[in-house]
């Protein structure tokens, strides 16, 4: 269940009740792709970083260790020791970036395993009984993304047999929850956005699947190869349609201003993989803009990563040790950076929470907007 707390213009400071824990929002979610953030991070850890969701992937993890294991082995929360709110992604997204070869029809999709080629097929019915092993918190409902720009007319179908499938996606849902077997017989179901970059698709598929009073609604299909100004324009056309008193999440986005302007036209839940990414090739968000670890400059600076961050990292370790351990081959160097940025990620979003709770959200948007994504 959601709650609205209050408003800052159309930024919005919330609260998400579930299961597992309630989600301060706008909130990040960190992606544990396999169960597991890369990098060598444990869920442990992830407690100590001020993380809220956790993010696992429902194909991946059909592929290995197998979504009929990971149930036989007590579901993800105990088989990763995370104990809060995980959500998983229905795999739609990785068949349309990993599979090579896929055949979209209206019972689902055929592909090939990105891993050793076996024919793979997944519907909306399968996505769920696979989330449904995973006793994950929240599951995504299965939908078709496709590549920006895409035909006007292929996208109209496609937003159509999206919404087909979303519907058969809360049929399942309805039968898998009502099973003794089950693990997470209050699993929730949010629904997908789609579109490409047609304002009167992305408003008419919003409509229609609002009228399905799903626990929250997600815009999906961005940040796929659009510029981040189309990606702002589609935000401001659907959030009007988004139904109020439920969570809007813009999925797989992004860079610390894309959250910021995506928190200022009105979305409260996020997710991508770059905090992580960014740090294991040594790029890290610090409060001034982004900085490379790499660089020669830092060969004998005794400052930590980021002054005004009060992250386990900063506490401890100097910019010349984690470059010197980068230049070393060291895993110890990965760790570290992905630790501060999964911290920088998670108090930006606790930043603007507080800024929200003081009226200030404004003031704080338009001070950090020309900073966070410059380079150092």
């Amino acid at each position: 269940m959601y709650k609205l707390i209050k408003k800052n213009g159309l930024a919005r400071r919330g609260e998400l009740t579930t299961p597992h824990g309630t989600v301060q929002t706008p909130a990040f979610m960190n992606v544990a792709t396999c169960g597991a953030i890369k990098g060598a991070v444990s869920a442990l850890d992830l407690k100590e970083l001020r993380c809220q969701v956790q993010l696992c992937n429902t194909y991946h993890l059909h592929l290995r260790p197998g979504d009929e294991n990971v149930k036989k082995l007590g579901g993800l929360h105990k088989f990763t020791l995370w104990d809060k709110p995980i959500l998983t992604d229905s795999g739609g997204f990785q068949v349309f970036s990993l599979a090579k070869l896929r055949k979209i029809k209206e019972e689902g999709v055929y592909f090939s395993s990105h891993i050793d080629g076996r024919k793979i097929f997944m519907g909306p019915e399968e996505s769920m009984t696979i989330q449904s092993n995973l006793g994950s918190t929240i599951a995504m409902a299965f939908d078709e993304c496709i590549e920006n720009p895409a035909p006007y007319d292929y996208t109209k179908s496609s937003c159509d047999r999206t919404f087909r499938w979303l519907c058969r996606c809360r049929d399942k849902m309805k039968e898998l929850n009502s099973l003794e077997s089950t693990i997470n017989r209050q699993q929730m179901l949010f629904g997908i956005n789609q579109g490409s970059t047609y304002d009167d698709l992305r408003i008419d598929h919003m409509k229609r699947i609002a009228e399905l009073e799903l626990e929250g609604y997600a815009i999906g299909g961005l940040a796929v190869g659009e510029s981040a100004e189309e990606m702002y324009h589609t935000i401001d056309v659907v959030e009007e349609h988004m139904p109020s008193d439920k969570p809007r999440y813009l999925m797989g986005v992004g860079t610390p201003v894309n959250i910021l302007e995506a928190v200022h036209r009105g979305i409260d839940m996020f997710d991508c993989v770059m905090p992580t990414r960014n740090a294991r090739h040594a790029n890290v968000f610090t409060w001034s803009g982004r900085r490379n670890m790499m660089n020669a400059r830092y060969a004998l600076d005794e400052e930590p990563i980021d002054t005004e961050c009060d992250c386990p990292v900063c506490r401890n370790f100097t910019r010349a040790y984690i470059r010197h351990l980068f230049k070393s081959g060291e895993m110890l160097a990965m760790r570290l950076c992905v630790m501060h940025n999964i911290w920088f990620y998670n108090t930006l979003l606790m930043k603007i929470r507080e800024a929200i709770d003081n009226d200030s959200f404004e003031e704080f948007y338009q001070r950090y907007v020309p900073i966070l994504d410059t380079r150092i």
